[in-house]
């Protein structure tokens, strides 16, 4: 997955956005958190239950079983037949899917706002009575191997995203692909899956986020008429999980079947761990912006416009992530006549630039007016409004930490800015991921295909 900033979903949002909706918490006496958002633009709901379990929480020889559930939890219950709970949805003129990372796996639907109830229905009822048989799995681990060939194997920027990041983690599980290795998959059993659902599916390990046209108090009437019931469960304990420090540069070469060549570099630098205090996760996601943010950012300006070294070229950051740690990443295709070496040099070159001479003023104000900008594009969405509480909630921060990002942000100084690309963009805090295209084989066919749920 690439990395993707916080400043994406919060560019979204305007500036005042949190504080003029109302937004409700609740607590279920098993565990159960509920966040209620509610927006009466119009009768449609967004239902989403976050659980606090993704790749971040497997073990070696098992990756990939957290994505595997994910694909079983729509294979129903002892009261539900498989493809049937899509199927309801859908009747009720709805949308529903699901999707895993490292830090979390999120079921979804988006209805009419009357049929928020089935929808609470249908997942209370597959946190606790999923009907998991070795024959849908059987059939099931097919279809996430062919996902696995789809997603990674037939393209050759995943597999160097994959190498990247196996590279530049050592200890840390954020090393191991969501997705999982093609070998665990074919050695995985359905009592694998069976495992991870008894661990981790619980009412405690939950949080369950409504946006929409209803009312907060009757939401959670309804949360504690179908969820309220569930018993709650004692969670495997979670061990510390920290990488050490990186004392060297490092490189890796993927060589496979590609048109162009590709790049990918990146550092290690925190993310967010104390929402109070903490200013540097803020100053990396302004130096992202200031890199890459808008059409006027510098990349884009010197190396494709000015020097022509890349078709494309970005960076991102997250400031947020479970694991408490992160990295800055910059990466891009070379243009014609030009080498991934050349690519290298130039986004150094920027770096560099910046660790000498700053940013200015009029950079940073542009990054942070885009906060305000962006949000003629998004601001309607309910389901990003969903995905902006239920992010921030499991990774283990209060959604009210929303309020305070705009202001956070704009906080942020230049001297800020040039002072944390001083402190991590270092040769030997760097990993460099390259692509080193070969022939093409023109009778050569995909080897997986993309998966529906």
């Amino acid at each position: 997955m690439r990395i993707e900033s916080l400043l994406i979903f919060m560019l979204a949002m305007p500036i005042t956005a949190f504080a003029e909706v109302s937004i409700q918490e609740f607590k279920l006496n098993n565990g159960l958190k509920l966040v209620v958002q509610e927006d009466h633009r119009s009768p449609v709901v967004v239902s989403q239950v976050w659980y606090r379990a993704g790749s971040i929480d497997e073990v070696n020889g098992k990756t990939g079983v957290a994505h595997v559930l994910e694909h079983m939890m729509f294979k129903g219950t002892k009261t539900v037949p498989a493809g049937q709970f899509s199927r309801l949805i859908a009747a009720a003129g709805g949308k529903e899917n699901a999707f895993t990372s490292a830090d979390y796996t999120c079921y979804f639907q988006q209805l009419e706002k009357s049929n928020l109830s089935l929808a609470f229905k249908l997942e209370a009822d597959r946190m606790v009575n999923l009907n998991l048989t070795k024959k849908e799995f059987e059939k099931e681990i097919k279809v996430v191997m062919e996902e696995r060939r789809w997603r990674t194997d037939d393209k050759p920027q995943s597999m160097v995203n994959e190498a990247f990041h196996g590279a530049v983690y050592r200890a840390h599980p954020y090393a191991r692909p969501v997705i999982g290795f093609m070998n665990d998959l074919e050695n995985m059993t359905y009592e694998d899956a069976r495992e991870w659902y008894n661990h981790w599916y619980a009412p405690n390990n939950a949080t369950i986020v409504v946006v929409g046209d209803v009312k907060a108090q009757e939401v959670y009437q309804l949360a504690k008429q179908y969820f309220g019931k569930l018993k709650p469960k004692v969670l495997p304990a979670r061990k510390p999980q920290l990488e050490p420090a990186q004392i060297g540069e490092r490189r890796v070469v993927v060589k496979a079947p590609a048109k162009q060549s590709y790049l990918l570099m990146g550092y290690h630098v925190p993310s967010l761990k104390d929402v109070n205090q903490d200013w540097e996760p803020y100053a990396l996601e302004v130096l992202a912006g200031v890199l890459s943010g808008n059409s006027a950012a510098r990349l884009n300006q010197k190396l494709v416009r000015e020097t022509q070294l890349a078709v494309d070229v970005s960076a991102g950051y997250d400031l947020l992530s479970r694991g408490r740690l992160s990295l800055f990443a910059l990466d891009g295709t070379p243009s014609d006549g030009k080498t991934v070496a050349d690519l290298e040099a130039g986004l150094l070159q920027q770096i560099e630039r910046i660790k000498e001479s700053g940013v200015t003023v009029e950079e940073l104000d542009r990054v942070k007016a885009g906060v305000i900008a962006a949000d003629v594009y998004q601001r309607d969405s309910m389901f990003y409004q969903a995905m902006q509480i239920g992010t921030v909630e499991t990774i283990g921060f209060p959604w009210k930490i929303l309020n305070d990002y705009p202001q956070k942000l704009r906080a942020v100084t230049p001297e800020q800015v040039q002072a944390v690309a001083k402190k991590y963009l270092l040769k030997d805090n760097l990993t460099i991921a390259t692509l080193d295209p070969q022939p093409i084989d023109p009778n050569a066919k995909p080897q997986g295909k993309p998966h529906v749920h």
